[in-house]
């Protein structure tokens, strides 16, 4: 997809040579400066009935009188933020995404910023995305290629810079939606590692894969536990990207990678437990996340580290009531297998503390109760330290990729008590995607550490089944902002 801005001004909008001009309008008719042609078209349809200045409201017109776009497309947004203007260019794009329209021209009422750029690209991404690895009968890909945004001088070099760091950040999207809608069979640990090695060679990240005598050697009993079950051989995938001085502290991003989540002895119901595969969805956000840094080159060091196997019953697998050693030394209790993440999360984490780091961020697919909890729109976010979490929060916002921050009260932690063991798995039922950070969190005391549970967001069910790729756009606005 190419991606490009055009200096014009209001009245040269008719004259704008595409295959369709899709504007987006203010819900007040007193803001719609355009030229004579467009308004009149405009006017009339909101005279007439036709077209509402509600938010997501749209109408089409074919073959416009005096324009030289053949298709036309009003969109209304709620407001002149750039999450507004999103939600109105998928209004809008869906009038136009079953057409012939090869060139799109954007523009809009509202006077455009950095993030009505990125919203842009994130927008269009999305919209042209379709499956097929392992569907050839998919439908084909939309012909749109090129779309060009129309701005004023003023803005030119701010949605320059956002058309930038859009590309780059959608396309990590898009790479960790299609690392995770690829099924289980299709997608392994040692896929996880061939991708990281992919990405290693495409933009000069430093690449280690351990295999399962490394991780022995290194004393992770608590990842070995979970990977024992299943005949697929484990990957601890270690990934470096370089952009400052040796000695400046890394971030560290930690992502789970469970590629397929049966719960192990404790399995799950068999309802649904095919979208087990998106359990890789931090791993995944986190090659997404280096793709776009790949692309971005941020002055700052980032090291990726993530721990990928699969969770399986056999006899071999970790049993409920067993206990295991974790890398710090600590001993767990497995109370329940079907809380795994937290057992390969946890040995990454004390892995992580070799490197000094400046903060870790572990991102994972960890509970149903964090999904009950915040739905489907906000990530759960975990910290102790609130100044490092309100910049995840700030990032989430500037990526149109909400997180909401959830509690780390020391009360939660009585939940983890064992008779046999340094710690239980698992807590009760109540309050689970906290006692869950909570778990996380004793492994953390060298560093400063956030977590985030997007079990709600890393992918979609229903008619519209698939991975989302968030929160690529959060991790890489907070890598970013630290490097800025």
């Amino acid at each position: 997809m190419n991606f490009r801005s055009l200096i014009t001004t209001p009245d040269k909008l008719c004259g704008t040579v595409a295959d369709a001009l899709l504007v987006v309008v203010a819900t007040d008719p007193d803001r719609h400066a355009l030229d004579a042609s467009l308004q009149a078209v405009l006017s009339e349809a909101i005279n007439s009935g036709d077209l509402a200045l509600k938010a997501g409201r749209t109408l089409y017109v074919h073959r416009p009188v005096g324009m030289k776009a053949a298709r036309l497309v009003f969109s209304v947004a709620a407001d002149d933020g750039a999450k507004a203007f999103k939600v109105a260019l998928v209004a809008g794009l869906a009038q136009l995404k079953s057409l012939g329209v090869k060139h799109l021209a954007v523009a809009a009422s509202a006077a455009l910023e950095e993030a009505h750029a990125e919203a842009l690209v994130a927008a269009v991404t999305d919209a042209v995305y379709v499956y097929r690895h392992t569907k050839p009968s998919a439908a084909a890909a939309p012909v749109l290629d090129r779309v060009t945004l129309l701005t004023d001088k003023a803005s030119a070099q701010a949605v320059q810079r956002g058309l930038k760091r859009g590309e780059a950040i959608a396309a990590g999207v898009t790479l960790a939606r299609e690392c995770a809608n690829r099924p289980a069979n299709h997608y392994t640990p040692s896929n996880l590692a061939a991708e990281a090695k992919r990405l290693g060679k495409a933009y000069g990240f430093k690449v280690e894969v351990l295999d399962r005598k490394d991780c022995e050697k290194l004393g992770m009993g608590s990842f070995l536990a979970v990977a024992q079950g299943s005949d697929e051989p484990l990957k601890f995938i270690v990934m470096r990207h370089e952009g400052a001085a040796k000695a400046s502290p890394p971030v560290v991003l930690v992502g789970k990678g469970i590629t397929f989540d049966t719960g192990g002895i404790s399995i799950k119901p068999a309802g649904d437990m095919d979208e087990m595969k998106f359990d890789m969805g931090g791993a995944a956000s986190v090659l997404g996340t280096f793709r776009a840094l790949g692309e971005l080159r941020p002055k700052l060091n980032v090291i990726g580290i993530i721990p990928s196997c699969e969770n399986m019953p056999s006899g071999r697998a970790v049993k409920p009531g067993d206990v295991v050693t974790s890398m710090s030394g600590q001993t767990i209790e497995v109370l329940n297998t079907d809380a795994e993440g937290r057992l390969i999360l946890c040995d990454a984490l004390t892995y992580a503390e070799r490197f000094k780091p400046a903060v870790v961020v572990d991102v994972a697919t960890l509970t149903g109760a964090c999904v009950i909890a915040l739905g489907h729109h906000r990530s759960g976010l975990f910290s102790a330290d609130d100044a490092l979490a309100e910049a995840l929060l700030a990032a989430g916002g500037a990526a149109l990729d909400p997180a909401w921050q959830m509690p780390l009260d020391d009360e939660y932690e009585e939940a983890l008590k064992s008779n046999f063991a340094d710690m239980g798995n698992v807590g009760g039922r109540a309050g689970g995607a906290i006692t869950a950070a909570m778990f996380l969190k004793k492994f953390t005391a060298k560093f400063r550490w956030a977590h985030l549970d997007i079990a709600g967001t890393a992918w979609k069910s229903g008619a519209a089944k698939g991975a989302t790729g968030r929160p690529v756009g959060l991790l890489t606005h907070f890598i970013l902002a630290r490097a800025r």
